[in-house]
């Protein structure tokens, strides 16, 4: 007959399995950890290896909700001088969606007050007041604020929302959170460099726009996406009427600053779509995606107009005003060949000079 165990069995017994429950514990808890490590170095590692900037925003937001399995996710870029803005003007028009989850803040200091100054990460349960007007829907559950902080300062604030309320908890350790959000932030300074960088040699130095080299990249696109989806693109060539007059009466330097003052009554005008360009000297180029030839010569008419009322200081008490001629294109829809873009350029060319021969400050269409 056996004997029934000593308490002192029982109690180590008892040791015995609260520490095979504890080695139980430890070896899910690490196994859980090594598998939210291995995500995050996936997502580092995809920051870094992104070929643009586009594609690194792509990654902070729609990769980083779908790898995560998250809800809701914006990042806000802190933009005082609209850098940001003007690099991705033309992928914001571009329809895609890929930067529907970032917004470009311009007010820093206004951006600063909504996140409460915050310069760690933040995790907590929702809150209607504080978070419904960063996510722009209320989410509810839990979110995560992780600024994106650099060695130069801060350039704005990831938002991470789950409908799970025990998703981000308050004392939750942040460690990941913190170095992904400073991977993020060197991740972004360097592809704004690196995108700065890339448009110098694509824009000209004097007025800004883009220049002749640029024009012919995009036209490329631009015909090819019309002639596949049946869209509409049109042209304008804008030339400064006696130009030369203004060199020789006034000098180069009134005389640049007679373009750059052309330049900017374009920007006024167009949309983030339109591409502005300095075609050559006192000639510009501009390609309307998405416009027939009746909206272009509208808007050309508006843009003669505009630079006409334009007046230049030249001098203490002198002002100069210049006039524009302008020829407008619009790209034959049948026309599948693969010149067909040059073929445009011409037709606004042609129609430019017989703006000239019309007595100039006047709008003229092809055809």
């Amino acid at each position: 007959m056996e004997a029934y165990p000593s308490a002192r069995e029982s109690r180590l017994r008892e040791q015995v399995a609260l520490l095979r429950d504890l080695l139980s514990d430890v070896k899910r808890d690490a196994a859980h950890n090594e598998k939210v490590l291995r995500r995050f170095q996936e997502r580092e590692l995809a920051l870094l290896g992104a070929a643009d900037l586009v594609e690194l925003l792509e990654r902070l937001t729609r990769g980083m909700r779908r790898s995560f399995g998250l809800d809701c996710l914006k990042l806000k870029l802190l933009d005082p001088f609209r850098v940001l803005h003007d690099l991705l003007a033309p992928h914001a028009a571009d329809g895609s969606g890929r930067l529907h989850d970032v917004e470009l803040c311009g007010d820093v200091p206004a951006t600063l007050a909504r996140f409460d100054h915050l310069r760690m990460p933040w995790l907590g349960p929702w809150s209607d007041t504080a978070h419904e007007k960063l996510f722009g829907w209320r989410v509810g559950g839990s979110v995560a604020l992780l600024p994106l902080a650099h060695t130069e300062g801060l350039a704005g604030y990831l938002c991470l929302g789950s409908r799970d309320p025990g998703r981000f908890k308050t004392h939750q350790a942040t460690d990941f959170l913190a170095h992904l959000a400073s991977t993020a932030a060197v991740c972004l300074e360097n592809a704004v460099n690196r995108e700065r960088l890339r448009l110098a040699g694509l824009t000209d130095s004097l007025t800004g726009l883009y220049n002749r080299r640029h024009l012919h990249h995009r036209l490329n696109q631009e015909v090819t996406r019309s002639q596949r989806y049946g869209q509409a693109l049109s042209c304008l060539f804008v030339d400064a009427d006696h130009f030369k007059l203004v060199n020789d009466r006034h000098g180069h330097a009134i005389g640049d600053q007679a373009l750059i003052a052309i330049a900017q009554r374009l920007r006024t005008r167009l949309r983030a779509s339109d591409l502005a360009t300095r075609y050559g000297g006192e000639e510009f180029a501009v390609l309307l995606p998405e416009t027939g030839l009746d909206s272009a010569l509208v808007l050309a008419e508006q843009v003669r107009a505009t630079i006409a009322e334009t007046s230049i200081p030249s001098g203490p008490s002198d002002d100069i005003r210049v006039t524009v001629s302008i020829g407008v294109a619009e790209l034959d829809s049948g026309d599948q060949r693969q010149d067909a873009g040059d073929r445009l350029l011409q037709a606004a060319d042609e129609a430019l000079y017989a703006a000239k021969s019309a007595g100039r400050n006047c709008v003229r269409s092809a055809g």
